[in-house]
């Protein structure tokens, strides 16, 4: 069954409010569709879905911002609750693997500089192609991106601490709003 306690469907809802409204503050993402605390199949409690913008190419500014809006679920229960959960999993493994690609393979980090090196080549049988110190370099640039996403998510939720309850309410009294509903 997928019935859930009250005191779930509430953190629920303030992660979902959490990447909603972080993507309704930031200029480069995918407007909203709807989000919905009623769970899925998929083992998915909630979700947020957006129209994506059929685009090829994003600006470092846009996978950031992408990422800060991943990063919402996670911070608003954080901020919220005082508390984090196993929900925002999903959330931490794609920001994660983003991240790694944006210092990896994208050249997007000035201390990493303009290499390439694919999840591939990284996973080859004949070991990495790169020092040891150059592997600790990608860490320790995708953790500072990383920290830096979550700072950013912070201050927004923090910012609009009074938004984000509105929107968990809302969304708790009514499972599921719509774009239209959310910018009211």
């Amino acid at each position: 069954s997928h019935a859930i306690s009250q005191e779930e469907k509430k953190v629920v809802a303030y992660h979902e409010s959490g990447h909603a409204l972080v993507s309704w503050m930031l200029k480069h993402t995918d407007p909203l569709l709807k989000i919905t605390i009623i769970p899925r199949t998929n083992m998915a409690l909630g979700f947020a879905q957006y129209i994506p913008l059929d685009r090829k190419l994003l600006s470092k500014e846009e996978l950031f911002d992408r990422m800060c809006v991943m990063m919402g679920g996670r911070v608003a229960e954080s901020v919220t609750f005082n508390r984090i959960t196993s929900g925002a999993q999903n959330d931490l493994k794609k920001i994660t693997d983003l991240a790694y690609s944006m210092v990896r393979e994208h050249g997007m980090s000035s201390n990493v500089g303009l290499v390439s090196f694919s999840a591939e080549d990284v996973k080859s049988r004949r070991g990495k192609p790169f020092s040891k110190d150059f592997a600790a370099l990608i860490d320790q640039e995708v953790r500072k991106l990383l920290s830096d996403v979550y700072q950013t998510t912070q201050q927004i939720l923090n910012a609009n601490r009074d938004k984000l309850e509105i929107l968990a309410e809302n969304l708790l009294k009514s499972e599921t709003l719509t774009c239209e509903q959310v910018e009211a």
